[in-house]
């Protein structure tokens, strides 16, 4: 696949181009073009031309563009969830949910945009204004990057390029080095669908090349971000250097709290759901499992029996229930993080073994809270570290050790409890009775201290893309 830069789709011209392997079997998918500084300029430049004009074009036009865009990923919507599976190794049946959240977050914010009314400040609300009104209107920021990152793509860019061109702003995409091909594939529906050429831009290669040369460009006015807490401080400061607005979602090691109070079984399946789902490749996963002492080996017991059920294998395979991580670099990675664990004091109970990109869902038990992986350690692959814990005072603790705070959850039938621990909890959302992996399009989702800054979803994201201004009619009345 090329890039796309101004009118044209092309390739490097170096000649330079990043393979996408499927890391379930070590095959090339495809590749695509590993660009230069000079490239990439040139795409911002075009895309600050173009969206003059774009911002012209009406709500309603923009809107129809949009709502055309996710008719025609309906159409392609078997060749999307294969790619998706094939180039990130998550099981097939998550492709096409995470292919199908299209048709639930971008409508949604084709008619939020349609309210995102101003508001109207009377005559006479002050002293010396009975004869001025005023009202305000929102209106794009210019260029909008989007980098977005491996583990959830389709789903990210719903929350990006959508209500940044909703909102009039022209946007550049910057998909994940491993996994861009899904995201390429949806740049070009765009373009059939009717967004010009070069106010939708889709920009290859590496974070230190392309991803440095977009944010710190003068001409890029909002930098929407999801990755690591580096990336995310790394942009931070680029971005200060011409006053770029900036949406940060990055890295998390979210607390589930389980009390001897709550339902076991339903504290299993949520693990299953909230830790295990895109083999734990999730920001607001349930990394730390913080389980009261009197019933944390029952926990244990149950939620080894529940893993034996489940099928770890070929994730183009309709019957997997867990695949591979996104390449084998990167479970290498969690076989390490595990291994560090260990050796601190912690013990396998199951699982542990790496094949290739494949990890096995593995428990830690005997984690203790001043282990790292009670702290900062985010393990992103499917381990479970069990902390156990005696008051509920005890857990809060734990839980805000971090600095991270995306998102946090706890199991107990006393609501009384869950209140309290919601309140105090220092993260961006809490699920009560559910593991921490709940985002819907709706809520405002973002995260506390290291885990970002701004929010996303329908709520919010709107008004992230655009700036407002007061418009102030004096001497109206007589």
């Amino acid at each position: 696949m090329k890039s796309l830069i101004g009118n044209n789709w092309v390739n490097a011209k170096s000649g330079k181009v990043i393979e996408v392997i499927n890391p379930a079997n070590g095959k090339l998918v495809d590749t695509v073009p590993s660009l230069s500084k000079e490239e990439v300029d040139e795409c911002v430049d075009y895309a600050y031309d173009m969206q003059k004009e774009w911002e012209k074009r009406s709500v309603v036009e923009r809107c129809e563009i949009l709502t055309k865009f996710v008719e025609l990923v309906r159409r392609d919507r078997d060749k999307l969830a294969k790619t998706l599976c094939l180039e990130t190794g998550k099981p097939i049946r998550e492709a096409y949910n995470e292919i199908d959240n299209i048709f639930i977050g971008v409508p949604a914010y084709v008619e939020k945009v349609k309210h995102e009314y101003g508001n109207m400040i009377p005559r006479g609300t002050e002293k010396g204004q009975e004869k001025t009104l005023q009202y305000t209107v929102q209106q794009p920021l210019g260029v909008m990057v989007a980098i977005i990152p491996f583990n959830f793509p389709s789903d990210i860019f719903i929350n990006k390029i959508p209500p940044a061109l909703l909102m009039g702003n022209a946007a550049i995409l910057k998909p994940a080095s491993v996994n861009p091909l899904t995201l390429t594939m949806y740049v070009e529906l765009l373009v059939e669908a009717g967004v010009p050429k070069g106010v939708i831009s889709v920009v290859h290669g590496s974070g230190s090349v392309v991803g440095t040369a977009l944010t710190s460009n003068p001409k890029v006015s909002i930098i929407s971000l999801t990755g690591s807490t580096a990336a995310g401080i790394d942009t931070q400061k680029r971005a200060a250097e011409h006053l770029a607005h900036t949406s940060l979602e990055l890295g998390g090691n979210d607390a589930f709290i389980i009390c001897a109070d709550g339902d076991l079984d339903l504290a299993v399946n949520e693990t299953v759901w909230g830790r295990l789902y895109n083999t734990g490749q999730v920001c607001c996963a349930s990394k730390r499992f913080l389980v009261e002492n009197s019933v944390k080996e029952e926990f244990i017991k149950r939620m080894v029996a529940k893993i034996n059920t489940l099928k770890q294998g070929d994730p183009s395979d309709e019957s997997t229930d867990i695949g591979c991580l996104v390449s084998e670099e990167a479970a290498i990675e969690v076989e390490r993080q595990v291994t560090e664990t260990v050796k601190a004091g912690a013990t396998i109970v199951c699982g542990g073994h790496r094949d290739g990109a494949f990890y096995e869902p593995t428990i830690l038990n005997n984690v203790t809270r001043d282990m790292d992986v009670a702290k900062d350690m985010e393990i992103f692959g499917p381990v479970i570290s069990v902390i156990g814990f005696d008051t509920i005072e005890e857990a809060i603790d734990i839980a805000n050790q971090s600095v991270y705070g995306l998102s946090g959850g706890i199991i107990t039938n006393d609501m009384n409890k869950a209140f309290m621990v919601s309140e105090r909890l220092e993260c961006g959302g809490v699920v009560i009775n559910g593991a921490s992996f709940f985002r819907s399009f709706e809520q405002p989702f973002g995260g506390w201290k290291h885990s970002g800054i701004g929010n996303e979803g329908i709520m919010t994201t709107l008004k992230e893309m655009s700036r407002m201004k007061t418009v102030i009619l004096k001497n109206v009345f007589k």
